[in-house]
This record gives C-alpha cells, sequence and structure tokens, in this order.
C-alpha cells in the first residue's frame, strides 16, 4: 500500500534549513517519493499550526522508512532539527477506505 510522508514544520532558521531542503528535494524522489503538497495555503482546523506542511507519497511504508533512514537523508535530519520545530510522521495509505 502506498504511503505519505507527513511533515510539520516551523522554521526557526532559514539558511540552515535550506541545506536540507537540498537533500530532501533529491533524496525523497530518489527513494520513490512524489511531492504533492510543500507549504502553500492551509487552514489549521485542530491543533498547532505549524507555517510549513509538506506530503510526500511513497510506493509503500518501506520506501519512505528506507529514504528516511538511508545515510544521505540522515546527513542531513539533525541541521533540519536544529533549524526547526518539526512533527514527521508517515502514514499508510488505505485506499479502500
Amino acid at each position: 500500500m502506498p504511503a505519505l510522508w507527513i511533515a510539520h514544520v516551523d522554521v526557526t532558521d532559514e539558511a540552515a534549513y535550506a541545506e536540507y531542503i537540498q537533500v530532501a528535494s533529491v533524496q525523497i524522489p530518489a527513494h520513490g517519493g512524489e511531492f504533492i503538497a510543500r507549504g502553500g495555503a492551509f487552514e489549521q482546523f485542530e491543533g498547532r499550526a505549524y507555517p510549513r506542511n509538506v506530503v510526500a507519497r511513497f510506493p509503500d511504508m518501506a520506501a519512505a522508512r528506507a529514504c528516511y533512514n538511508s545515510p544521505e537523508y540522515q546527513a542531513v535530519v539533525g541541521k533540519a532539527k536544529a533549524a526547526s520545530d518539526r512533527s514527521v510522521v508517515i502514514v499508510e495509505v488505505d485506499e479502500q477506505a
């Protein structure tokens, strides 16, 4: 089943976060991910609002997990964490729902 990688981000250091974006923009597609939302307008109905919301669709959970755990992605994930307050979750898509 496909999987969605959903990130909610509040960037605190634009320059440092830009370094992360450069790598993530290559690694996510390299692992079969396709961006379906990157920033853009949003409406927050419940919970904490994050100014940046990113959604990428992967062929399956294994591909999304492989991307997150790849050496290339892990080399910059620390920069992303230091330059933002963020939440990242991978959710399996139930296309029958």
